[in-house]
């Protein structure tokens, strides 16, 4: 009968395990000084070794010139430890022998002692599938367990066990194998059954096993099946639903060139094909995120889980967007994947998900936007807004004398005095880079600096100039004190005295709302910053908030 490549291949010695040097150094240094723990943990992904190394330990502590981290596996003992026919080897399943009858079992057999061999080794496999009622049964044992015992759990969920269990035993995190280590592993088999791979085919079979061993092997035997001695990489990666580099540049090459009608053309020949949709979505994210990493590593980064072909077909992507863009597209592809774990229409939602893409590609950095504003762009004359409007305004009323009461026209601002000490070099610093709105809205603060931290009190309208402008004020003050600053926008509280004076109007009055508002509405529209971007955008301001009343 046929035996699978995972069980023929299984790991007989400590270095035959593929990883895990950690474990390996550990327990072999134990074993070598004679330091053997009655209980053992193992934890970690599926396929990386767990129970494999368990039973390893096994053989080398009951080996017939053991204890020894180098046990001889065509002895008697380990052939029939590796066979599962041990009587001193117990194999337990906790995933159907999970209750507390099961471990009143185990304890009861803990008392005898081994049949043939120096210790009775129980592995329970799935350790945490175990009941809450099931472990309190087990740890009097596990503490006090008798000489000839060991016990090794085996579990892909430690934080499963109850710490009263994790207390009383060694506790070794297995980790997910790393890609090469599995290529070269993949390779000698390969090598020992006779079978032609590039290493192209044997990179996809790896990643196909995300860390794997067993998982690794099992897609190697399908692979096999389906291609015989000779495994190439296109075939494989079709066997698999891996996106060839070819789909992939179509993909980029939409984002790039900014066509919708290109990428729907992908999702159209993609169900053509019959392929999964989320699967799909996985791989796209995979190699999205291995664009990311190389553009801030390197395409020869061993961050990134890819074959010579993927990363030399990455090469002129990654000069063509940003770091940005990049970590922009991941995003909405991570979103994707999880709208499409739910979605009946997976179509349409692909569909929309890689249309974002490609409008994804079109935004410019609201960095470069705000730089291009900032430049020579002065802000109008500050009017009052409680000011009546000019004497030569026109009026759609005859003309009346004031009556009594009535507030006059707000003088105009006076000219600002020459700003000293830490504000006066920061207006300095704004000067020189050409920012006189910035300017005049600092000059209207209170600003307070203490070593790093820099806070500034704005007025309510003054706020969201300072707020929209932030990174530049940072920059002007990091040139100032020489390091990078914590800078505090603060809304200063409004001035309620002059709305109190003899004679003074009240912001809020009906005699002068509808003309403020007016008013405010007008100077906000011909702000040349608010047209500028207006403009920038394509688009039109529909409501205009005065933001000192918010305060008040």
């Amino acid at each position: 009968m046929y035996q699978v490549i995972a069980r023929k291949y299984r790991p007989q010695r400590f270095e035959e395990v593929v990883g895990q040097a950690h474990v390996k150094l550990t327990i072999k240094n134990a074993i070598a000084q004679g330091r053997i723990a009655h209980a053992y943990i193992f934890s970690g992904p599926r396929g990386t070794g767990k129970t494999t190394m368990a039973r390893i330990l096994a053989m080398a502590l009951n080996w017939e010139d053991g204890p020894s981290a180098s046990p001889d596996p065509d002895s008697q003992v380990c052939k029939e430890i590796a066979a599962g026919s041990s009587l001193d080897v117990v194999e337990i399943d906790a995933a159907s022998n999970r209750g507390i009858d099961s471990i009143r079992e185990l304890r009861e057999s803990v008392k005898f002692r081994p049949a043939r061999d120096r210790y009775k080794v129980f592995i329970i496999d799935e350790a945490h599938q175990i009941t809450n009622d099931a472990f309190n049964a087990l740890l009097k044992t596990l503490e006090e367990p008798p000489s000839w015992t060991v016990f090794v759990l085996c579990t892909t969920e430690p934080q499963a066990i109850p710490a009263t269990i994790t207390s009383r035993c060694q506790s070794f995190a297995f980790q997910a194998v790393d890609q090469q280590e599995v290529v070269q592993h993949l390779d000698k088999i390969c090598a020992s059954e006779g079978v032609a791979a590039d290493a192209d085919a044997l990179t996809a079979v790896a990643l196909a096993g995300d860390g794997s061993v067993r998982d690794s092997l099992s897609t190697l035997d399908q692979a096999i099946a389906a291609f015989g001695k000779k495994l190439e990489a296109k075939g494989v990666r079709d066997l698999l639903g891996v996106i060839p580099s070819e789909g992939t540049g179509r993909i980029l090459g939409a984002i790039r060139d900014g066509d919708p009608a290109a990428m729907l053309a992908v999702v159209d020949d993609l169900f053509q094909q019959g392929r999964n949709a989320q699967h799909f979505c996985g791989e796209l994210t995979r190699q999205f995120r291995n664009l990311m990493v190389m553009k801030v590593a390197g395409h020869d980064t061993r961050l990134v889980s890819a074959g010579h072909a993927e990363r030399e077909a990455a090469k002129d992507w990654i000069e063509a967007f940003s770091q940005d863009d990049l970590n922009r597209y991941v995003q909405i592809l991570l979103s994707l994947y999880q709208d499409l774990q739910s979605s009946t229409h997976q179509r349409f939602r692909l569909e929309v998900g890689l249309l974002k893409l490609v409008h994804a590609g079109r935004l410019a950095p609201i960095e470069e936007v705000l730089s291009g504003l900032r430049k020579g762009v002065p802000l109008p004359p500050r009017v009052d807004a409680e000011a009546r409007p000019p004497a030569d305004a026109p009026s759609s009323s005859p003309t009346a004398a004031p009556s009594p009461g009535a507030t006059e026209p707000a003088p105009a601002r006076k000219a600002a005095a020459p700003a000293s000490g830490f504000l006066g070099e920061l207006v300095r610093s704004l000067q020189d880079a050409g920012n006189e709105s910035l300017v005049d809205a600092v000059r209207a603060c209170r600003v307070e600096r203490e070593e790093r931290v820099v806070t500034v009190q704005a007025p309510g309208d003054w706020f969201p100039i300072l707020d929209l402008q932030k990174p530049v004020l940072e920059a002007a003050i990091a040139a100032v004190i020489g390091a990078k600053p914590d800078v505090r926008l603060v809304a200063a509280e409004p001035d309620r005295q002059a709305e109190q004076r003899p004679g003074g109007s009240s912001r809020n009055s009906g005699a002068t709302s509808s003309g403020s508002d007016d008013d405010i509405s007008t100077r906000a529209l011909s702000d040349p910053a608010v047209q500028a971007f207006t403009k920038r955008f394509d688009g039109r301001v529909t409501n205009v908030v005065d933001l000192r009343e918010k305060t008040q």
